[in-house]
């Protein structure tokens, strides 16, 4: 579609929000444009990757990322810019001479982002002639982009007023811009100044401005909060997302768990470090690389098939130059590998600021920089110096797609159905002589054994066929040998003979599955590996690195396929008479997570690490408590696995990654140094007596990305740099060990227990003090999900739809440690409407009882600590009972999250805020704050000290579960200035509500039962209304029987009662139990409601309903009841019902019976009670 150029009507503009001015000399402004102008008529809707952006922004990518050019903004520019969430459908296109503006638009009110390339030279004529353009006056000289740094500050107070005022109207209608990290003026000063009046909830309208907020303040930095005796730093090293990877829940999951803790710890005065980063993701990186350089129809050449290629004299020159433009050799590969890198990567960071993570960005870190990489390097150079990291022939799994050993990690097991192949193992020189599998009746017929197999192209490499030294149809046949089938084929030298191997016997065959003999295939079975290494058998490997059959195979079958060749081999071996039978089989195939195809078990020479000994280390700090695992159960896994551990498999036959940092000496590969780098490693060539020009090559393989990983929590804070250098202050010093490692048990093996190994190894301590593990999110039904199964939620649409706060809030109180996490929609939206609730109670507390305030008592309304025994005492029973349950919270909830109970934690904020404030004690607080409820004066200054007081206490509880929304609703609250010790005067750096575990907060017993007993009170009247269909506006009359403090309580609270349960003031007495006049009331025509032992309620009857009513309708329904009754009751006695009928439907047909019955029997006695 060809873009189109429209004009732009200056008198859309409204007001300049703000202009700034970045690297380049290029102009950001900000407009608010009328919601009713005639947008539609001049603004034309095309995607983002139509646009182009005008050479600024490339597009959106597949997952609706932003796309930033390197041309035309810097590197900490675009990395800011790169991968915000949005969505083609809300971009508009204009332009306005050589201009360009890209508007973002929700529901019709756009935020206008101009981006200026060349107009004119000089930038404050720009600014004069856009100002002249928009009919505006300057607001203020810019100042230069600096990334990170808050803007606005050259507005006055007066200025800022004016702004706040004039975008009220809009501030829960325009999406602010997420393409930028200026904010125009400190966001807590202009976001009290709008207010909440004639506003809702709308988490896309504040969510990303508090964000730049929070981050362009530096509340993340660990020393954002200075408190005394904070204690010792809470350090949550983040597991590193693949930096070309995109969002999905498992990020989601441990943004919002580890964010829950960095919130509440540091609030709690703790200098917290939550150190953000990604990895370089070897394979999956390279894969996306490859296929690039495959859409182009080349491939990535081997180093010797280069090198081979540039130095053949057969070729021409152009021949040459022909065949090498098809190959990319590794020097092209890794440049490719990384510019992807610098153009995909960043994205995930935006993602995960999208979802509210408090992460410390300035101490960001990636797998492979330069500090990192040379942590990797000195690790293998100090485990090699131990005798820790050798060179070996061992069984891997081996990815043919991507031709390098992977991780079990990277393999996943699907059941599928393949087909089970029975053949002939034919005794060498054996005619009869019976047993085995083919005696049969013909005595001169070949004796074999019968075989199954699901791989027959690995029969090339059998090495022994195995059968049980306790199953009679073998025993034998022990120690005698068998032909290979087709291995006559397999020898190229011009010898017919067929290989023979060996019959063996081991209990590890089971005599009852198959055919109770097996073939043993050292070089292509895990099992059979270790059998193999157990009796001395031959290792042969019939395949090439691409999973085609090699030599061994004879020519017949090399250079084919695996599976080609399978079917080849088994056509062959029907002519010759050696099949059986061929059967359908399901069986559990494994493929490479990465590529898809499947894995093959194959012999390589690798690198690997000894792990026993670092093994029982990881094992005894869990199990001497250095370590302690939530939950515990756990423990169990780690101590099995610990104590089987095997050597890991180290080195990626890959270019993307950490070359080994190994020089082999010479040609060959038999001698090697291991050194930090070239110039180290020719010193000690040269040192074991090597001339100074001897030839060195490094090893070509890269290192498992799970080793680089498994240094995260000491390599990101300076090791080995910092290392033993005497620095107190070092981040190595002040923040190693870690505190707690947050992650899925999924990985428990493949990272976490390598980062214990390897952090005991290289420290001599413990990574971290905790390990907290989450299950995996799942639907709603609790499987797994799947782009297949159409189940998958999409974080960053949740987020769009619902917000941040909804989706991480449900995440959490879903979770129970170790556990799976069942999610679905309904879910989330019912937490948004939570959040609603919030919003609501908050706009309550500031739109009315804090309207007309004046400052000096919005002042002393601010909280600056837990309320005093002193002021608590002159409290009344409403307000001593919501403190008291509130301060029970406080504690409950501190106690749960420091013990990681974070979803018990998270429910019960829900719970009091909903169930105890909104539904109770706000309704309370109306009778104290309007006179028509009989309130005012002291009374009313009480309640707005409470209501201010419950909120604000309660918001600070709810913030690490719901950082935006407290956020956002606490600026309005009346607050103290900002101290000192803090950064910004942010709720996610105020005080938690209780800073020191050792004085307890205030709290009353008594009153919380005796207002239970209110409550229990008010409940039984509600009920009773609800029960005789009493109209939602009618008051009744009530008498309440009580005695001593109880009635006292009553009698005080009695204008709460009647505002609550409707009542009539002028029907309602409180009487002394046991007395004249409450014996009167019991004997009077009334419903009585016993509320507990010693409170009574008696409501009259004339006040709930029309007596002679409601008895007509009583009878009309009894009348109803025992006619249903008469024919169900006549059915079942009916002659052979019961015989004749199905079981459960003379089961079900005596229920309803029964449950008529009941009905008819309340409906009598209800009648009676109407005399």
């Amino acid at each position: 579609m060809e873009r189109q150029s429209v004009w732009y009507s200056p008198d859309l503009v409204k007001k300049v929000v703000h202009i700034i001015r970045d690297p380049l000399d290029n102009i950001v402004a900000r407009f608010h444009l009328d919601r009713y102008s005639k947008t539609e008529t001049w603004l034309k809707e095309y995607p983002a990757t139509m646009l182009g952006f005008q050479k600024w922004c490339k597009g959106i990518d597949d997952d609706n990322n932003m796309l930033i050019s390197h041309k035309f903004v810097d590197k900490d520019l675009r990395k800011a810019l790169s991968g915000v969430p949005c969505r083609a459908e809300f971009f508009r296109y204009v332009q306005w001479h050589n201009m360009a503006f890209a508007v973002t638009a929700d529901l019709g009110l756009p935020e206008l982002v101009f981006h200026y390339e060349s107009y004119t030279t000089s930038f404050d004529k720009t600014i004069e002639d856009l100002l002249d353009f928009l009919e505006l006056s300057p607001i203020g000289e810019p100042e230069p982009y600096v990334p990170g740094k808050v803007y606005g500050d050259y507005y006055s107070d007066d200025e800022k007023r004016a702004i706040a005022r004039f975008t009220k109207e809009f501030s829960s209608k325009t999406t602010p811009s997420s393409t930028r990290r200026a904010i125009v003026v400190d966001y807590d000063l202009l976001n009290a100044a709008t207010g909440l009046s004639g506003t809702s909830y709308d988490p896309t309208s504040f969510e990303s401005s508090i964000y730049e907020w929070w981050e362009g303040s530096g509340c993340f930095d660990p020393d954002a909060k200075k408190v005394d005796d904070g204690g010792a730093p809470y350090v949550l090293p983040m597991p590193p997302p693949n930096v070309t990877g995109r969002l999905h829940m498992g990020h989601a999951i441990f943004v919002a768990l580890q964010d829950v803790l960095a919130r509440f710890h540091r609030m709690r005065g703790r200098a917290v470090l939550w150190t953000p980063g990604t990895d370089h993701a070897g394979i999956a990186t390279q894969l996306q690389v490859e296929k690039l350089i495959i859409a182009e129809g080349r491939r990535r050449g081997t180093d010797e098939e280069v090198s081979s290629l540039r130095h053949d004299v057969s070729m021409t020159d152009e021949e040459r130059d022909e065949r090498l433009k098809e190959l990319v050799d590794r020097d092209e590969f890794l440049e490719r590998a990384w510019r992807y890198k610098e153009e995909q990567g960043g994205a995930i960071t935006s993602q995960l600021r999208a979802l509210g993570a408090s992460a410390d960005w300035t101490r960001e870190r990636f797998t492979m920089d330069a500090d990192m990489s040379a942590g990797v390097v000195e690790a293998f150079a100090r485990l090699h110096e131990r005798g820790l990291i050798y060179r070996g022939t061992y069984m891997v799994n081996w990815s043919p797609g991507l031709m390098t050993a992977v991780s079990d990690l990277e393999v996943e097991y699907a059941e599928e159905m393949g087909k089970l192949y029975y053949f002939k193992y034919v005794v060498e020189g054996g005619g009869g002589g019976g047993g085995g599998g083919g005696g049969g009746e013909e005595e001169e017929e070949e004796e074999y054994i019968p075989v199954a197999t699901t791989r027959p192209e690995t029969i090339f490499g059998d090495a022994a066929v195995c059968v049980n030294p306790k199953d009679d149809r073998y025993a034998h046949l022990i120690g005698k040998r068998v032909l290979v089938p087709m291995s006559s084929s397999s020898s190229d030298d011009g010898d017919a003979s067929q290989r023979s191997i060996p019959v063996i016997s081991d209990e590890y065959v089971d005599v009852g599955f198959g055919t109770g003999a097996l073939k043993i295939t050292p070089g292509h079975d895990v099992n059979d590996y270790e059998l193999g290494k157990k009796y001395g058998l031959d290792l042969i490997n019939v395949m090439n690195r691409d999973a085609t059959m090699n030599g061994a195979c004879g020519s017949r079958y090399a250079g084919l396929d695996r599976f080609d060749a399978r079917e080849r081999l088994w056509r062959d071996m029907e002519d010759a008479g050696l099949t059986i039978k061929v059967e359908p089989h399901a069986q559990r195939v494994p493929r490479s997570q990465r590529g898809g195809e499947v894995i093959e078990p194959m012999v390589s020479k690798q690198w690997f690490v000894r792990t026993e000994g670092m093994g029982a280390k990881a094992l005894e700090a869990v199990r001497g408590g250095d370590i302690r695992i939530v939950p515990p159960r756990f423990e169990k896994v780690w101590y099995g696995w610990l104590t089987n551990v095997r050597d890991w498999c180290i080195s990626r036959q890959l270019w993307w990654g950490h070359r080994i940092p190994v020089w082999y000496v010479g040609d060959k590969d038999e001698e090697y140094i291991v050194a930090r780098n070239e110039d180290e490693a020719r010193r000690k060539a040269v040192d074991a007596g090597h001339p100074p020009d001897v030839t060195l090559r490094q090893e070509d393989d890269v290192l498992d990305t799970w080793f680089s990983s498994g240094l995260w929590p000491f390599a990101t804070v300076g090791w080995p740099q910092d290392e033993n250098n005497g620095d107190e202050t070092s981040d190595l010093a002040r923040f190693y060990p870690g505190t707690c490692l947050e992650t899925g048990y999924d990985i428990l093996f493949f990272w976490v227990a390598r980062m214990v190994m390897l952090g005991i190894e290289l420290t001599g301590v413990s990574p971290f003090k905790v390990i907290y593990l989450h299950g995996l999110v799942r639907a709603a039904d609790g499987s797994k999900m799947s782009k297949t199964k159409g189940n998958v939620i999409d974080p960053l649409d949740t987020v769009y739809q619902y917000g941040a706060d909804s989706l991480r809030y449900s995440l959490v109180t879903g979770v129970t440690p170790g556990q799976d996490i069942p999610l679905n929609m309904d879910k989330i939206a019912a937490n948004k409407a939570f959040a609603n609730k919030l919003w609501n109670c908050c706009k309550f507390v500031t739109d009315n009882a804090l309207k007309g305030v004046d400052s000096e008592e919005m002042q002393t309304l601010a909280v600056t600590g837990p309320l005093g025994r002193e002021e608590f005492e002159r409290l009344a029973l409403p307000e001593r009972y919501i403190i008291s349950k509130c301060h029970e919270l406080v504690e409950s909830v501190t106690s749960d999250i420091e013990k990681y109970q974070l979803g018990a934690a998270g429910n019960k904020i829900y719970e009091f805020l909903w169930d105890q404030y909104a539904d109770w004690y706000i309704e309370i607080s109306k009778t104290r704050l309007y006179e028509g409820f009989g309130g005012g004066g002291d009374d009313a200054k009480t309640a707005r000290r409470v209501l201010v007081y419950i909120l604000d206490t309660s918001m600070r509880l709810l913030h690490p579960y719901m950082p935006f929304v407290t956020e956002q609703l606490w600026h309005h609250l009346p607050r103290a200035p900002k101290s000192d010790g803090v950064t910004a005067n942010a709720l996610m750096l105020a005080d938690w509500p209780q800073m020191d575990d050792d004085v307890p907060l205030v709290k009353d017993e008594d009153a919380v039962a005796t207002f239970e007993c209110f409550q229990a009170l008010t409940r039984s009247i509600r009920n009773a209304r609800a029960e005789y269909n009493v109209e939602q506006g009618k008051k009744i009359g009530a008498t309440v029987v009580a005695s001593g403090h109880l009635k006292d309580a009553i009698e005080t609270e009695i204008k709460s009662l009647i505002m609550l349960a409707k009542l009539d003031p002028d029907q309602v007495a409180v009487l002394e139990a046991g007395g004249d006049e409450a014996k009167k009331a019991a004997a009077s025509d009334s419903v009585q409601l016993v509320v507990q032992d010693g409170v009574e309620a008696y409501l009259p009857l004339s006040g709930l309903i029309d007596i002679e009513k409601e008895r007509q309708r009583l009878e009309k329904q009894s009348t109803k009841l025992a006619k249903e009754i008469e024919k169900l009751s006549g059915r079942l006695n009916a002659k052979g019902f019961v015989d004749k009928a199905k079981p459960e439907v003379v089961i079900k047909a005596r229920a309803e019976l029964a449950e008529l019955e009941d009905q008819a029997s309340k409906v009598q006695a209800s009648l009676e009670s109407l005399g």
